[in-house]
């Protein structure tokens, strides 16, 4: 992903000095927040580390206070009657203060060490 780097002019010396992002690079290619937080466990300004699988799915239930309910939905072949049918999945993740979303919002969540006991994602990114 190509970084935009801000180039600053100093005012006495003239010399042109590199502004650094306000956020760290988590290793994968998605949109890092507009906004800037000071949550621990934020993979782009605090120091959690992303790792293993990474899901898409729609937010259920945005209630709690730092995480939501992240509903996963995928195809099952039923051979007897060869046709597919939908079944869900449902996953506790972080939401860092740094992203907005609402219930129904597609997200992307990865997987992260064990926030809680019931909490081992971390939304990453928000397609409204």
């Amino acid at each position: 992903m190509a970084e935009e780097v801000k180039v600053k002019k100093m005012k006495k010396t003239g010399k042109k000095v590199e502004k650094k992002p306000e956020y760290r690079d988590i290793g994968i290619d998605v949109k890092p927040p507009v906004r800037v937080c000071k949550d621990p466990d934020c993979p782009f300004h605090g120091t959690l580390p992303v790792r293993g699988q990474m899901f898409k799915g729609k937010i259920k239930s945005a209630k709690m206070n730092g995480s939501v309910v992240v509903e996963l939905e995928r195809l099952h072949y039923v051979k007897k009657y060869e046709r597919y049918e939908k079944r869900f999945k449902r996953i506790s993740a972080h939401l860092p203060d740094c992203m907005d979303v609402k219930q129904g919002d597609e997200v992307k969540i990865m997987e992260c060490r064990p926030l809680s006991k019931t909490i081992s994602f971390v939304v990453v990114e928000v397609n409204s």
